[in-house]
């Protein structure tokens, strides 16, 4: 084995000096620029340029080839990167990949404008980072490629390797692998950050130098730049660099509950202003000061806890905010009672626990008695501290209101074992008031009562309700008492709370309680029966017919009374009664057309008065069905018309008839011109249907007023006719205005029309 060695160490050798000549060739092969940050736009458009690229192998990039993470781009053969369609969303980060057979590299390309530029920056801080400590022999690979970058093998410019490591024979391995495929070290980026930390509230003077950026390799003229929220974006002009020295400056105090943390980049240009290197991001934390005190933002806090609780009952939580750095003691809080109110039956009621602020009982379940506490509500003061709770802590206070509840330990009892009550018969309504008493607390279930007459109630008479405001009993008669029936009742009436009881109470006797009730008898109104009463009769019968006898008990029954009658209401004035024996008769002629009779029923009202004292009255009702009569003539309407002298429709008007009676005595109507003087007729008079007529010229007619008698007759029997003059208007029509004035016109019966149309006929 010894005489290999001197070879390996001279092939290792040679190697080495290889590679290191390599690194000082002015050429670097890979990517000019490895990161680039573009806005979001609103589209990214077709074949439209987003960016360009330069890479170079070093030896004319022969057999180039480029790939990228997404399929919706493409790099063209200068180095352009275009969307191959028009594209609105693509994610946050694009990777590019070139390849020629000599070397290989990865660019990429931050959208920046979504919800994950923060996550992008600082994933590029890390590779900065990693990039740094780990030189140019740390093996990474990039996300969404398989793909090993240059630099991605250790190579003797690895100073984390040790000469042992590079002697072994996997070192030796790697080294001859490397050489064959990738043998240019990996370009660094020269431009060093490191995150700056500032402490909020500073004061005067400023500006004062809080950092400064690094460049190694930044040619003889260029200037750092410095970008960002902070610097030219809004809040502007917060920090600035010195172009020349790289040192960061802050121009005012700051405030981490406003901003803690600024994202900048720093760049390097030449004198016109193009980078050269960069942007490299560079972070500013804002450190932490305790200048925010604790808050009790989330009042009232209102807490309940039911009376005879066990100890430690949790009440209620309180927790309070505080704007400063939760990571630190600035805003680490620790919770304490301050003072209680009322402090009896003990000082210490309630305990909160100094973290978590939630409030429990301390005091054992017999000192929580709501009937027994002076006052059932306490207010605490709560203080919180941040600093841990330490004496230099700021502090916040705020009230805790704790009601305790009443539970339902007190069943209702009726003050009395008895009651009375005295009612008239015939009267509704409430006749006595239960009284009770109930300890627990008079807003809650726990001391409403409930009624029940659990016994003497079987018709239903009696209802009990409970009033919201005394809690008492309402004890109503809701059906009308008959001292004749029974002159006496005793009910049975039970109370209980609207809440279950505790288990440990139970309902005694004392919420039992007995009601006595006495009627009293009044004098009552003679009552009619049937009530209403009905008859039916013609109308016309003749007057002082008899349509029946009424007939009015007095309910007094144990009591001899006499009963009179008479008239209460009679609308028409048809109807007489006798006020001894109740006999109804006529006193005119019943009309069923009358208007006082509606659906062809009359409706009269009479009273029973008894001879009591005083005396009292009972009213009836009576119903008189009127069946019909043919007794009402037809009508027509209507009795005006107009027509054209010249017009060439006859036609006068449509007549229609009409009839107060009911069927049978009603239509078909018969429609007649009356007593017509000559056969040759100069109207006619046509049936439509049963209820109306066509009225119609047999010829023209000269401008006048006509008197034409219509004789309608109804279907009755007998039947009934009516004559009604129709009176037509004989008008000129020319030029589309009408006039009918009469005047200076002869007004001609129809005889004497017909006499001259006979005339007229002659003359021919």
């Amino acid at each position: 084995m010894q005489p290999r060695t001197p070879l390996l160490l001279c092939v290792l050798l040679s190697q080495v000096l290889l590679l290191t000549s390599a690194e000082d060739l002015d050429c670097a092969p890979g990517f000019q620029q490895k990161v680039f940050h573009i806005n979001q736009p609103a589209q990214f458009i077709e074949d439209q340029v987003i960016l360009n690229l330069t890479f170079s192998d070093c030896k004319g990039n022969n057999k180039l080839h480029y790939e990228v993470s997404s399929p919706y781009f493409k790099v063209n053969n200068d180095g352009s990167l275009v969307a191959l369609k028009n594209v609105t969303a693509v994610g946050k980060t694009l990777f590019i990949h070139a390849r020629t057979p000599h070397a290989e590299d990865m660019a990429e390309l931050v959208i920046v404008g979504g919800k994950d530029i923060q996550g992008s920056l600082q994933r590029e801080t890390q590779r900065e980072r990693e990039h740094k400590q780990g030189g140019r022999g740390r093996s990474r690979t990039p996300r969404g490629t398989g793909t090993l970058m240059r630099g991605s093998i250790p190579g003797p410019w690895d100073h984390d390797l040790s000469q042992k490591q590079m002697l072994n024979d996997g070192a030796i391995q790697d080294i001859f692998k490397f050489a064959r495929t990738s043998p240019v070290p990996r370009q660094k980026r020269s431009i060093v950050v490191s995150p700056i930390l500032i402490p909020e509230n500073q004061r005067q003077p400023f500006p004062r130098d809080v950092g400064k950026v690094v460049d190694s390799d930044r040619p003889e003229g260029s200037k750092f730049r410095l970008t960002g929220k902070g610097v030219d974006q809004e809040p502007k002009g917060i920090f600035r660099i010195n172009e020349n020295t790289g040192s960061v400056s802050v121009t005012q105090t700051l405030d981490r509950e406003a901003i803690a943390t600024y994202q900048l980049f720093v760049e390097t240009t030449d004198v016109n202003g193009k980078t050269l290197e960069g942007p490299v991001p560079l972070e500013v934390i804002v450190i932490d000061q305790n200048d925010n005190r604790p808050i009790f933002r989330e009042g009232p806090y209102i807490g309940h806890v039911m009376e005879g609780s066990p100890t430690g009952t949790t009440v209620m939580r309180m927790t309070a905010f505080d704007a400063d750095d939760p990571a630190t003691d600035n805003a680490l809080l620790r919770y304490n009672i301050r003072q209680q109110t009322p402090d009896k039956p003990s000082p210490n009621m309630f305990y909160i626990d100094p973290e978590k602020g939630d409030i429990v009982t301390v005091v054992s379940p017999a000192l929580l008695d709501r009937e027994t506490l002076e006052n059932p509500k306490y207010e605490l003061i709560i203080e919180a501290k941040d600093m841990a709770g330490l004496d230099v802590g700021l502090t916040g206070t705020a009230t805790a209101t704790i009601m305790i509840d009443d539970k339902n330990d007190h069943s209702p009892k009726f003050t009395r074992k008895e009651f009375q009550a005295t009612v008239e018969e015939g009267v509704v309504g409430v006749i006595v008031n239960l009284t009770v008493e109930d300890k627990d607390d008079p807003s809650t279930g726990a001391w409403r009562a409930a009624y029940t007459i659990i016994n003497g109630n079987p018709g239903q008479s009696f209802e009990i309700h409970t009033n919201p405001q005394t809690n008492e009993g309402m004890l109503s008669v809701v059906k009308p008492l008959d001292y004749e029936i029974s002159a006496f009742h005793t009910l049975l009436i039970k109370v209980e709370n609207e809440d279950p009881l505790v288990p440990d109470v139970s309902y005694g006797p004392s919420s039992t309680a007995t009601v006595h009730i006495t009627v009293l008898d009044v004098n009552e109104g003679p009552v009619f029966y049937p009530d209403p009463m009905t008859v039916t009769r013609q109308e016309n019968i003749s007057v002082g017919s008899v349509l029946l006898t009424v007939n009015a008990t007095d309910p007094d029954s144990l009591q001899h009374q006499t009963i009179r009658y008479s008239v209460y209401k009679d609308p028409a004035g048809w109807l007489n009664i006798n006020p001894i024996n109740g006999t109804v008769d006529t006193t005119a002629v019943l009309d069923r057309e009358s208007p006082f009779v509606h659906n062809s029923v009359y409706t009269a009202l009479f009273l029973a008065i008894d001879s009591g004292n005083p005396p009292a009255t009972g009213t009836g009702t009576l119903l008189i069905t009127l069946e019909d009569v043919n007794d009402n003539a037809p009508f027509i309407y209507p009795t005006v018309a107009e027509v054209c002298d010249d017009a060439k429709n006859l036609s006068v008007v449509i007549l229609g008839a009409s009839d107060k009676d009911l069927h049978p005595n009603t239509d078909p109507f018969k429609f007649e011109i009356h007593k017509q003087a000559v056969p040759d007729k100069v109207w006619k008079v046509s049936k439509i249907n049963n209820t109306h007529a066509l009225v119609s010229l047999l010829q023209n007619l000269n401008k006048a007023n006509y008197h034409l008698p219509i004789m309608v007759t109804d279907s009755g029997k007998p039947p009934m006719t009516n004559i009604t003059d129709l009176r037509v208007q004989v008008c000129s029509c020319k030029n589309s205005k009408v006039d009918c004035n009469a005047a200076g016109a002869l007004h001609f019966s129809v005889t004497s029309v017909l006499l001259m149309s006979l005339f007229s006929l002659a003359c021919l």
